[in-house]
This record gives C-alpha cells, structure tokens and sequence, in this order.
C-alpha cells in the first residue's frame, strides 16, 4: 500500500469521464488499497481514483468516525439504480478542493449496484451522509467536481480562492 498525491482542481485531470473496469482483480485490489491509504491520510471520507490520476470507476469510502472501528467500503463500476425525489442539503468539501466547504443539494437516498473488492455484483440502499458521499464520489466519475453543483458566482470565488491558497503555498 503507498500514499499517493492528490490532484487538486484546477487539474484538467478531474474533468475527465473515468473508464469502467472489467473485473476488480489484484490490480484493482491494490488500487482500492492505495486510495483506501491515501484518504485516511488527508484525512476524508472517500476518494475516487481520478483523484489520484487513475481514470478508473472505482471509489472508496469509510463514514467510521474518529475512535471507531474503520469501516472501508469499495465501489468499482458504481451506477445508482434510483434515486429519491427528496433532497437534502449537506455541507460538503472535497479532497480535491481543499479547504472549501459550502452547502449542496443532493437526493436523499439511492439504490446502489457495484462489484465489491472481491468482484461480486451488490446492491445497497444509501441514505444520509452516505447517500450524499456516494453521489458525490460519482460525480468524480464523470468529471464532476461538488463545486459544478454552485451558482456561477460562488464556483468562481471558490476557483480564486483555490488559486490563491495554491500560489501561498508554492512560496511557503
């Protein structure tokens, strides 16, 4: 397992639409690994491989908190089935955004079909912060960053302050 390096916007790399995988093997497996290590690091709550420069669907997440028991769950090819009609609002942020946290509406719940980390076909209900957090990794998928869902005004005042975070940091 290795920490890989996190592309951060305004990487040309996150508009990119990610290639399903044919079948999660060992190849995968270490992929999945790697992400798994690299998003505890930051420290997140999921991570798509187009985040790390792999223009693969496959996405992990753990909700499990601070104290508890870490809970990795592995999605390669997800695809949501349906989704509520509801939504709800959810302070989100991203790994390939950092810093910048701001309010997006999401469907509240979704049926989920994947193959898990040992290639089996699954279906799940999502709801709550892990509804939110799949359909937000999705949206990595298909080059889509949380940021795409604001006003243009807000996307571009978060663009700029991205900016300027990146440049103080290259002169720190």
């Amino acid at each position: 397992m290795a920490i890989r390096e996190i592309v951060t916007a305004p990487d040309p790399r996150l508009k990119q639409v990610s290639e399903p995988v044919d079948q999660v093997d060992d190849g995968i497996r270490a992929l999945m690994d790697d992400m798994l290590e690299t998003m505890y690091a930051a420290p997140g709550i999921g991570l798509a491989a187009i985040q790390i420069g792999v223009p693969k669907r496959v996405i992990v997440i753990d909700l499990a908190r601070d104290g508890e028991e870490p809970q990795p769950m592995y999605f390669a090819n997800p695809e949501i089935l349906e989704k509520a009609d509801e939504t709800a609002p959810y302070e989100e942020g991203c790994l390939s955004v950092p810093d910048l946290y701001e309010e997006v509406e999401r469907p509240e719940t979704c049926r989920l079909r994947f193959l898990d980390y040992q290639n089996e076909l699954r279906e799940i209900d999502c709801d709550g912060l892990l509804a939110t957090c799949i359909q937000h990794e999705m949206d990595h998928l298909e080059g889509i960053l949380f940021i795409d869902h604001l006003s243009r005004i807000k996307r571009s005042m978060m663009l700029k302050k991205l900016q300027k975070a990146k440049k103080l940091a290259a002169t720190a």
